[in-house]
């Protein structure tokens, strides 16, 4: 990943519905998106009978229902994904998706996934992470409702069963998180502890918090999306709608572009105006030829095309070798 890698996070914001699916993988990629991911699970595999719903699903969903029985509605068969899948290479936009269950880790496996998401509820899932990292291929792995300790365990594990590319991404697991416990710096403590690239996933409402993380060092940005904040479902609310993820693309690439290369040295945009904003040692009054240069008879004014201020000790006391009106430029002999 050359510049920051962002990725629109469909998860299952398609409500179930293929079309939809691939509206929002059209909609990404015009947006500016690297990458478009989605949730692959089935359904009973990855959730109990006895699961109940978070509180924010609760109050955007039917409050009756349980975990189960919303996630059934929000599943897609494989041969959707194989579909995903196409219409992704189709519009030039990396394919994604997050694997909920084993069966789901395989079958994205033999899809050729380039890379996988690790979300933060399966940070302490043992065998589920055993079976990602033996495949050897990029791990991205959300941190919310983590302390470093665990991240290390779960580090381990990977490391251990073969996976060598992780990236951390510091997350709060809430819907929409409080801007009090983003906790960004958080990001830079994973980086520095862990000696891992690092970047941000957002549940926050807004774009400011991605740019933020972007100014601070994230190098992969997750961000909820839909095609509609008011569509029925768990989690459109705190997803942003096509325009909003474009003006957050286009923040993120001029933040990324503001970096430069760290040398500071004169820009070629503002090499122009060095001449308009300096200032020369001038006359600051009218000098007879043979009057020696004082404080009292120089001043410094724009422009600063004469001679440098900073040659200030250097013109005092000599003598003037002409006559010199009002504000014209000094000259010395080179």
């Amino acid at each position: 990943m050359s510049g920051v890698f962002i990725i629109a996070e469909a998860g299952v914001n398609h409500n179930g519905s293929l079309n939809t699916a691939k509206k929002m993988i059209e909609k990404a990629k015009e947006a500016g998106a690297d990458c478009v991911k989605f949730q692959t699970f089935i359904a009973e595999k990855a959730v109990s009978v006895f699961a109940e719903k978070a509180k924010y699903q609760k109050e955007r969903t039917n409050s009756e229902e349980s975990q189960l029985d919303m996630i059934r509605k929000l599943e897609l068969p494989f041969d959707d994904f194989q579909e995903l899948n196409r219409i992704c290479i189709q519009n030039e936009i990396e394919f994604l998706s997050t694997p909920f269950d084993l069966e789901s880790v395989d079958f994205l496996e033999n899809l050729n996934i380039k890379r996988w998401k690790i979300p933060s509820g399966e940070i302490t899932n043992y065998p589920y992470l055993v079976r990602i990292a033996k495949t050897k291929k990029p791990i991205i792995m959300s941190t919310g409702m983590c302390d470093l300790s665990e991240i290390k365990d779960s580090l381990s594990i990977l490391r251990e069963n073969g996976a060598n590319d992780i990236s951390l991404l510091q997350c709060t697991t809430e819907y929409p998180v409080p801007f009090k416990d983003v906790n960004l710096n958080a990001m830079k403590t994973i980086r520095d502890e862990l000696n891992v690239t690092v970047g941000y996933s957002d549940h926050t409402i807004g774009i400011e918090i991605p740019i933020a993380a972007t100014a601070l060092g994230a190098k992969i940005i997750e961000k909820h999306f839909t095609l509609d904040k008011n569509m029925d479902g768990p989690d459109h609310q705190m997803s942003i709608a096509p325009d909003e993820f474009a003006e957050m693309v286009k923040a993120i690439r001029n933040v990324e572009a503001a970096f430069g290369n760290g040398k500071k040295t004169i820009m070629s945009s503002e090499s122009e105006n060095i001449q308009i904003a300096r200032k020369s040692i001038v006359a600051a009054r009218d000098i007879r030829e043979g009057e020696l240069f004082t404080e009292e008879n120089l001043t410094t004014k724009r422009p600063g095309n004469g001679v440098s201020p900073m040659l200030w000790p250097n013109v005092l006391g000599t003598k003037a070798k002409r006559n010199y009106a009002y504000d014209e430029k000094i000259e010395i002999e080179t």
